[in-house]
């Protein structure tokens, strides 16, 4: 069964090309499955793939959710939250 969480996308930029590679690099860091959408209905982004996540778009003041699936699926939700939470580690 899948793990589901959101967060408010903070950072003053949204999801750019610098946080998406950080975002891509980190979920890279995990066996399970990651996956990032705008809406909890979907459509669903791999969130392993630079591209995939940049198609989000998501803009300051979007609601990130989190899919994560596989043996280390707990950990990798928490980092994703914990990422977003630090706005990237941009400001």
């Amino acid at each position: 069964m899948a793990l589901t969480a959101s967060i408010e996308l903070t950072n003053e930029v949204g999801l750019h090309a610098r946080p998406s590679v950080k975002l891509t690099q980190l979920a890279k860091s995990f066996v399970c499955s990651v996956e990032i959408a705008l809406d909890p209905d979907g459509p669903w982004s791999d969130a392993k793939s630079p591209v995939k996540v940049m198609r989000v778009k998501a803009p300051k003041g979007s609601l990130l959710h989190f899919r994560t699936e596989g043996s280390d699926e707990e950990a990798a939700l928490r980092a994703m939250l914990e990422l977003v939470a630090a706005r990237f580690g941009e400001e």
